[in-house]
């Protein structure tokens, strides 16, 4: 694992960081430094098409489907010079990182030349239909039912906890193709545009005002058998890829946000003397290190030529706990001023993230489906029969 980048990346260094200040700086002024994923909505798809025009949108992708085909270091560099550029939350995070990746690997040549170029120029958002009411953590119990009729799907179900459900253009949705079927069997992996009568999403309130998330219900709503990805029956494989790339790449981004929290953190400290309190300035070093852990974890990740690895195992379960430790230290520090909303529905920055943190230990797989991922599948421990 290569902890330190080559002299000769300073150049790729240069350039990003001098994109990134020049859009940010101009164009894009207003973006800076926002952390909200929902607000300023058509400023946000400019700003992907943007990154898209001069190819930063997906760096590590290959040159022909819109990227530059950056490698590991690059692509880590250009994660740290948007951080270090305050450049917002990327509302084409799920079809970047997630869906995108996903179709390069096992999509069809068609399914690519459709869907990727869009992904890359930022023409289209794409929002997850995996969680449901009645299967969240336990993604095998969905219920959502798609049946084929000719060269299409009819759906019928719902979706819940679907990050930009309500801004989205298309959903990637894992749903019960095998009537009668249970578990991790008879289900795919279906690309359904949103824009159809079929579709209906409504906002989730969070306690923070904002609604990131939305509840999508599907009445007779159609995809095309051929935006199905891999065989019909194949969508836990395919669902279980996207999830190791959530675990891969992306992850550089999350850090990226991550920095930028602690860094308002350590400046609230300074600014309002709580940073000559011990124990805070003890508990700012735990977080900075914890984030170099995490740095570090996913270098060895992204390192390993055989793909991710049981080090991928426990990467969820680390910052899930991290964040939430960050957004107590967080209040900790802001006092009675945290608790104060900066207008009717919106509290300031830190304070949202320590609500939002609250929820890191619970979405995409609870902390105890994650050390059960770990001793199952990293350690290779036998499963405890039910009723024990």
């Amino acid at each position: 694992m290569q902890l330190a980048f080559a002299p000769e990346l300073k150049a790729f260094r240069a350039e990003a960081a001098d994109w990134l200040d020049d859009q940010l700086s101009g164009p894009f002024k207003a973006l800076r430094g926002r952390t909200s994923q929902m607000d300023m909505v058509e400023e946000r798809r400019a700003w992907e098409a943007a990154l898209g025009a001069a190819r930063w949108s997906v760096v590590g992708w290959p040159e022909q489907w819109g990227g530059r085909g950056a490698s590991i270091a690059q692509q880590v560099i250009f994660a740290e010079e948007y951080a270090r550029a305050k450049a917002p939350p990327r509302v084409g995070h799920l079809g970047v990182e997630l869906l995108g990746p996903t179709l390069l690997a096992l999509g069809s040549e068609e399914q690519k030349t459709r869907f990727l170029p869009d992904i890359a120029h930022g023409r289209a958002i794409w929002c997850q239909g995996y969680s449901e009411p009645g299967a969240g953590s336990d993604l095998a119990n969905v219920k959502t039912k798609a049946r084929l009729e000719s060269h299409r799907y009819i759906i019928d179900g719902q979706k819940i906890w679907t990050s930009m459900g309500m801004i989205a253009d298309w959903c990637f949705v894992v749903a019960r193709t095998e009537p009668g079927s249970v578990g991790n069997k008879g289900l795919s992996f279906l690309l359904v545009p949103m824009d159809q009568a079929g579709v209906t999403p409504r906002p989730i309130r969070q306690m923070t005002g904002e609604a990131e998330f939305a509840e999508v219900f599907f009445d007779g709503a159609e995809a095309l058998a051929i935006d199905r990805i891999g065989a019909e029956g194949d969508g836990w494989k395919v669902a279980m890829a996207l999830l190791g790339f959530e675990r891969g790449v992306s992850t550089l981004a999350q850090q990226m946000h991550f920095r930028n929290e602690l860094d308002d953190i350590i400046a609230a400290a300074k600014a309002n003397g709580k940073a000559i309190d011990p124990l805070i300035r003890q508990r700012i070093a735990h977080a900075h290190a914890g984030l170099k852990i995490m740095r570090y974890s996913s270098l060895r990740m992204l390192s390993d030529e055989a793909g991710l690895s049981g080090a991928a195992y426990s990467y969820k379960l680390y910052w899930s706990q991290w964040h939430k430790a960050l957004g107590e230290l967080a209040m900790d520090v802001l006092g009675q001023s945290g608790e104060i909303g900066i207008s009717e529905e919106r509290f300031d920055a830190l304070t949202s993230m320590y609500l939002m943190s609250r929820s890191d230990t619970i979405y995409a797989g609870t902390d105890q489906i994650q050390r059960n991922i770990i001793s199952e599948r990293g350690l290779g421990l036998p499963r405890e029969p039910r009723g024990q």
